[in-house]
């Protein structure tokens, strides 16, 4: 019989939070973390993959665990990205919905420091934040960190990779006898070096069911490309999801601009993140995303770290990842909340062989996707063509008496005898270029 919150020790204002964003049975990481924290004094190290309630497994008891008579900061958790912070900041305040003396505050980069600092003056017991913008307010001696009881990493493999120097600072300011919590979806040589350094030598380490809730739900699949085919074939693929939310991970920025061009001549309901774009730009994009108005993200691994979409049906692998862990990170966007979800990798020929290593290393299965043949492609990139020809706006610069006299030369035709001829006229265009390219080029006579 599954638990529920109340017997894990969760007091009833959480647990009618719970129920009011209808969260009613504890996963496997909220079953075996949640206790711990309560009922233990121990550090904890807590190994799970995204999307398997991590937020709640600390964030509900942290929570209950809070001295709201006193007005000191409490507790600080640290997220590597602004967007996984702002989710960690709207879970927690959701949770807290029947807890109104807790106060909780998310200081991150990207916006004006100016009005955390000021936000900072009120009562606040839980902060989120970034580890560079957090280090700066400690510095400009905004934020007083050094009588906290708790201290919580997540996304710890990302934070102690690109933003350590923040962390070390944080860390030297904070008190040594802090609660310490780690949480983390892969365990490399950075993290152990961190456990070792900076937590306790009792730590309790927490192992969520990774072969289960770690990838559970997710189609891993792949398709062998030659790199001139590669667009037509990802947009063949795009087309054939339309209407559905999806995720493309691109390994540079520059790649994330190119492909986010072509989506854009092409049609689709697409937007793009990456680092050196204002976070007011990611931030609208993002939103756009959540809410449904966009339904191709592009992105670079660091800028969708924190991506909570739950109807994210599909994430596409346009370039191979360099890790595991970032594969493991990329795919983990979609089937979340216990739904379906497909992880599509497109490869290079000489990258197949790359695909058993990382079904060993992360103990997956992937299928081969059936790549679409020419007949195939040729009519989607037809369909395409018909989609840019709906959505072109009137020319409203044309003069209506020539508009008249291009009128009078369709005037006899049906809508159907005007589609037939305009597709005719266009596959022939398409075969005679076809039919140039492919034409051998003569050999220039050699000078005697």
């Amino acid at each position: 019989m599954s638990k529920r919150f109340s017997d894990l020790g969760i007091n009833a204002a959480l647990q009618q939070s719970l129920s009011t964003i209808e969260i009613s049975t504890p996963t496997d990481i909220q079953e075996k973390v949640i206790p711990v924290v309560l009922e233990q004094k121990e550090d904890i190290v807590a190994l799970a993959k995204t999307g398997t309630g991590k937020t709640a497994a600390f964030g509900l008891p942290l929570l209950q665990l809070i001295n709201t008579d006193s007005s000191e900061i409490q507790a600080v958790i640290l997220a590597p990205t602004r967007e996984l912070g702002q989710q960690i900041y709207n879970n927690l305040i959701s949770f807290a919905a029947h807890s109104p003396e807790t106060s909780i505050a998310v200081i991150c980069g990207g916006i004006p420091i100016k009005p955390q600092i000021e936000r900072l003056k009120s009562t606040t017991h839980i902060v989120v934040a970034t580890p560079g913008r957090l280090a700066d307010l400690v510095k400009r001696e905004a934020i007083n960190i050094k009588n906290i009881a708790y201290f919580i990493l997540d996304e710890a493999d990302e934070m102690v990779s690109a933003l350590k120097e923040g962390l070390d600072a944080i860390i030297k300011e904070i008190p040594k006898k802090r609660r310490t919590l780690l949480f983390t979806a892969t365990m490399p040589g950075t993290i152990k070096q961190l456990v070792q350094n900076y937590m306790s030598k009792n730590v309790v380490q927490i192992e969520a069911d990774m072969t289960t809730l770690g990838h559970q739900g997710i189609d891993h699949q792949y398709v062998v490309v030659a790199p001139i085919e590669k667009l037509e074939v990802l947009l063949h693929f795009l087309n054939s999801k339309e209407g559905e939310r999806g995720i493309i991970f691109c390994k540079t920025k520059a790649a994330v601009n190119k492909l986010a061009k072509n989506l854009a001549i092409n049609k689709f309901s697409s937007g793009a993140i990456h680092g050196s774009l204002t976070q007011g730009i990611r931030d609208r994009i993002m939103g756009q995303f959540r809410e449904g108005h966009i339904d191709i993200l592009v992105a670079t691994d660091l800028a969708a770290r924190g991506i909570d979409v739950k109807e994210v049906s599909y994430v596409v692998n346009y370039h191979l990842p360099d890790t595991y862990d970032t594969y493991v990170h990329r795919s983990g966007r979609t089937a979340r909340a216990g739904a379906k979800g497909l992880s599509l990798t497109v490869l290079q020929p000489e990258e197949v062989v790359d695909i058993a290593e990382f079904e060993k290393e992360l103990s997956i299965s992937f299928n081969r996707y059936k790549k679409a043949d020419a007949k195939s492609i040729e009519e989607n990139n037809t369909l395409l063509w018909a989609k840019k020809i709906f959505k072109t706006k009137p020319n409203r610069t044309i003069s209506e008496n020539f508009k008249k006299k291009v009128s009078t030369v369709f005037h006899h035709l049906t809508k159907e005898e005007l589609i037939e001829k305009v597709l005719a006229n266009h596959l022939e265009k398409i075969n005679a270029t076809h039919s140039k390219s492919e034409k051998p080029k003569k050999k220039k006579a050699k000078k005697q």
